[in-house]
């Protein structure tokens, strides 16, 4: 559809069906002039369980377009960088052999492994996210059984133990950061995160709060010993909505600021960032399958209330270094039919709803929002289109890489939006989307482009009529003059390769044809061709019509 003047809008209804002709048109309006600081590009982190799909084609092709993807930089983190093993990457598990000891017992480095996992970094143009874990074999003090066997047996194995010595696993920190800083230069490894371990208050950790603490200041000291600049933070612990989390998240933070530092002796740990995780949940209500933002949410401003009441942390830059719809990324929705969600437009939706919430809650509890991390990659080897939580499946972008895509096309200067149709703060902190769906904007701009995300979310998944929209945008250059107008779209008739991948009939060895326009179909599309309008006054009118779970980014041009 064209863009159109917001007094053609009526004649454009008569045309519709009926159901979409009785609609009220939303409307959303930019105030250009009006800016709201610098728009953080905290959505800009990706992370995955298996460290060694990271190098696989598949993952150097993801990277690739995550390097690509506009103004920002992104992050990658992952586990099992520190674990003991061949490199064989599988569900859940990898390893590096970073540490291993020799008949004499003393440690041998082998850096092979780790080296190619950050010169793929490197190459790509991704900033690394450096979680330290998980134990080596030969310091973990309850070894065996060590490689883990999910989903066919249990998970936390003999990587999840306490080291057998505290010392040597801070010297294990100091030779790894020492050799990064060696490879790929102190200036650049010093704007690293150095994150200690993941969710040890659940089963990633066979240790108590106090056993974790320890493991925090001796890791902490092994990476300000090798490079005393470098920023190292955690406890990387699980939604805070959770009281046994909250619990341990400020048992931790108490610990930092206060605490005896069990590998010094003095008081208090470094704590260049915090980091927690956050989830949503999905589940089936009346035969459908709902997702739960909500609870992300919640998870999130939990998070931020307890930060916040450390008075000293308040400003320290916090990353959510998991938030996502649920909890398992490797968990296949053709398994688990309540995820559908991941191969649509609806995880697209859901992450700009998420962005907008996380932004705003930041802004409300007065935190130091850094990042989040979207726990999502590629499944190299696993069947086509299987449902797992990824960005792309085969080399075929899914329809929530293309909301990266969006997002790293907005400029960096936020501007005030505000929708008829966005639901409140509180109530998508109390209800979630129940009382139907949220369309909201985020709007941009620099010296002479502005642009305007909009999008309608809804947990649920369900058929519903297009909702029209009127954007007015005001506050721009009287001298505007013309306008160049340009609008991408995600929906199910755009930027959505599993659509054309189903109405191929599910192709697992699609034909090259069939590739090729399986890989056209997964990029970024254009919903109309750019064309000119007059801005009169400092306004422009455009209107359109909005699936539901749909995005859509307009962007104004003008001058040179």
């Amino acid at each position: 559809m064209r863009f159109l003047p917001a007094r053609a809008l009526g004649f454009i209804l008569c045309l519709l069906p009926a159901a979409l002709c009785a609609q009220q048109a939303i409307q959303i309006r930019v105030d250009a002039d009006q800016s709201e600081g610098r728009l953080q590009p905290v959505w800009a982190y990706v992370g995955h369980d298996e460290p060694n799909y990271t190098y696989s084609g598949e993952g150097r092709a993801l990277l690739d377009e995550l390097g690509r993807t506009g103004l920002y930089r992104f992050h990658d983190r992952t586990h099992n960088l520190l674990t003991t093993g061949d490199g064989t990457a599988a569900l859940k598990w990898g390893s590096t052999n970073v540490y291993t000891l020799d008949a004499d017992g003393k440690p041998v480095y082998r850096w092979a492994i780790l080296d190619r996992i950050f010169d793929t970094y490197k190459a790509a143009g991704i900033v690394p996210y450096v979680e330290l874990g998980f134990m080596p074999e030969a310091l973990s003090s309850h070894p065996q059984p060590y490689r883990d066997q999910w989903p066919h047996g249990p998970l936390f194995t003999g990587w999840s133990y306490p080291p057998k010595n505290y010392a040597q696993w801070s010297e294990l920190v100091y030779q790894v950061v020492r050799h990064l800083a060696a490879r790929y230069g102190p200036g650049n490894v010093e704007h690293w995160d150095f994150e200690v371990w993941n969710e040890p208050d659940i089963g990633y950790w066979h240790g108590t709060l106090e056993q974790y603490e320890e493991l925090y200041d001796y890791a902490a000291a092994g990476v300000k010993r090798a490079l005393p600049g470098a920023q190292v933070g955690g406890p990387a612990s699980t939604g805070p909505a959770s009281a046994h989390a909250a619990e341990f998240l400020r048992g931790f933070l108490a610990h930092c600021v206060s605490g005896k530092n069990y590998a010094t002796g003095g008081t208090g740990a470094p704590l260049d960032f915090i980091s927690f995780h956050a989830k949503g949940r999905t589940f089936f209500a009346d035969g459908q399958a709902r997702m739960d933002i909500a609870h992300n949410l919640d998870d999130i401003d939990a998070g931020f209330e307890i930060v916040a009441g450390y008075p000293t942390l308040r400003h320290v830059p916090i990353v959510i270094s998991e938030s996502d719809p649920e909890g398992c990324a490797a968990c296949a929705a053709s398994l688990h039919p309540e995820n559908a969600y991941r191969n649509t437009p609806q995880y697209a939706s859901y992450e700009a709803e998420l962005l907008d919430g996380t932004l705003a809650l930041a802004a409300r509890d007065r935190v130091n929002l850094q990042g989040y991390v979207t726990w999502a990659f590629t499944f190299p080897g696993q069947p086509a289109f299987y449902g797992y939580r990824s960005l792309a499946t085969h080399g075929i972008d899914k329809p929530v890489l293309n909301a990266f895509r969006m997002f790293g096309m907005l400029e960096q200067q936020r501007v005030k939006a505000t929708s008829s149709g966005a639901l409140s703060l509180e109530e998508l902190l109390a209800h979630g989307t129940s009382a139907g769906p949220d369309i909201r904007a985020i709007a941009t701009r620099s010296s002479n482009t502005v642009s305007v995300l909009v999008w309608s979310y809804d947990d649920r998944a369900v058929p519903a009529a297009d909702a029209p929209v009127e954007i007015h945008i005001d506050g721009l250059p009287q001298k505007a003059g013309r306008i160049l107008s340009t609008q991408v779209r995600i929906d199910r008739d755009h930027s959505d390769a599993d659509a054309v991948w189903e109405a191929m009939g599910s192709p697992q060895k699609p034909t090259a044809e069939q590739l090729a326009k399986l890989r056209a179909a997964g990029r970024l599309q254009m919903f109309t061709q750019p064309q000119w309008i007059e801005a009169r006054g400092g306004g422009v009118d455009l209107s359109l019509t909005l699936p539901r779970q749909g995005l859509a980014l307009i962007r104004l041009k003008w001058g040179r």
